[in-house]
């Protein structure tokens, strides 16, 4: 329709459609995937009524049980056409036609292309990270890593794999990053994401953050304090669903811990992008991290090498002459190759060239103290076994 403007020119008046563009359009209201199941539930629905209203039919007018005329109905819907049974009635054979050829194939044809574009539907919103996953007991890893967050995020999972009894456990990404998909390296070892921020309700409840096992909150920037405001709103609102308890929480300012320690939070510990395998001591073990951590700042304990010959002592003895006179405890020993030897047998004689040892940082013995502890030690086991054979030679 065309109508005239003020200035004289013609203007073209845009009428509005009276039906909708196409059915999906009547329903709006819905996401894609409920429209598509909508339609093909509506679908099935009439499929099945045509073929019961043919079944009926051809009892009625052909020489045909419940079951035979059943199945009839289905071969032709089929298209198979095996012949045994055929309708031999111009009734039969109309209704066929008609009910059958132009009604029920046509609704299996849009049944299966529904269903082949519901599955597209789903690869599409799966990729870019927006397909809501029917997950409970699982990891919840919210932002990601500004450097190297593939990396990160495949080591992390691989470690998590390889606690016993998280073999197989489902791991999910809710971050901003990734808007074409994950890379395939991290598809491959099995996680998912989700497009969104944990600051957004809808997203937390999209990642069934009330079903998780545990929630992993990354700083959005390790190297800077402000990102601990956003932890902290994320963390707060989880707080507000009572999840605090299961979650470990990057801070990188120390001087924000107890504001996270006021919300409940689990487990808060420093961003340590290189050894995400202390994130997983301290999902897995909290309390662990504490230790870890500890090795890393040097402000109260931190291990020590002492180069001294070792070559007649257990690696027991060891250990408590060490306690005993309160130089630190034994991590490990040099042995002559050079190689360092982590957790030894026990009653393993030891012969090295060297000690590590985890002293306090404030008063680090010297070498020489920790000889004098071991020489003690030797007397008093050379004591002891002196002791011993006396009484077995007493009467």
């Amino acid at each position: 329709m065309l109508s005239t403007t003020d200035s004289g020119l013609p203007h073209q008046t845009m009428l509005p459609y009276r039906n909708s563009l196409n059915p999906e359009h009547q329903l709006s209201h819905l996401p894609m995937s409920g429209i598509i199941k909508h339609r093909i539930k509506w679908l099935f629905g009439l499929l099945a009524l045509l073929i019961v209203l043919q079944t009926l039919l051809l009892v009625a007018v052909e020489d045909l049980t419940a079951f035979q005329a059943f199945y009839l109905t289905t071969t032709t819907l089929a298209t198979v056409g095996y012949g045994d049974l055929s309708p031999q009635t111009v009734a039969g054979r109309a209704s066929t036609i008609v009910v059958m050829y132009g009604f029920g194939i046509t609704l299996l044809t849009l049944i299966v292309s529904d269903f082949i574009e519901f599955r597209f539907y789903k690869r599409e919103r799966i990729l870019t990270g927006r397909w809501v996953y029917d997950m409970k007991d699982h990891i919840i890893i919210i932002n990601t890593p500004r450097q190297g967050g593939e990396q990160y995020f495949s080591r992390l999972a691989s470690q998590i794999r390889a606690v016993p009894n998280y073999e197989t456990i489902p791991i999910q990404i809710l971050t901003q990053q990734f808007p074409n998909g994950l890379p395939p390296e991290l598809r491959d070892v099995g996680l998912t994401h989700f497009h969104g921020s944990g600051s957004d309700p809808a997203a937390l409840k999209a990642v069934h953050a009330g079903g998780a096992r545990h929630i992993i909150l990354l700083a959005a920037d390790e190297t800077d304090s402000a990102s601990d405001s956003l932890s902290f709103d994320i963390a707060h609102r989880l707080s507000e669903s009572k999840l605090s308890s299961r979650l470990t929480v990057e801070v990188v300012s120390d001087q924000n811990r107890p504001r996270f320690k006021a919300l409940g939070v689990a487990t808060i510990i420093r961003p340590v992008r290189t050894y995400p395998e202390i994130m997983v001591r301290a999902v897995i073990s909290p309390g662990s991290e504490k230790v870890l951590e500890d090795l890393f700042n040097y402000q109260q304990d931190h291990p020590h090498r002492y180069d001294i010959e070792l070559d007649d002592l257990t690696w027991s003895d060891i250990v408590s002459a060490l306690i005993r006179h309160s130089i630190g405890t034994a991590l490990a020993y040099i042995d002559h190759n050079g190689e360092v030897v982590c957790h030894p047998e026990p009653t393993e004689e030891v012969e090295g060239k060297g000690l590590i040892v985890l002293v306090k940082s404030t008063e680090t013995p010297e070498v020489e103290v920790l000889i004098e502890a071991l020489d003690r030690y030797r007397a008093f086991i050379a004591k002891w076994h002196d002791m011993q054979n006396n009484a077995k030679d007493m009467p």
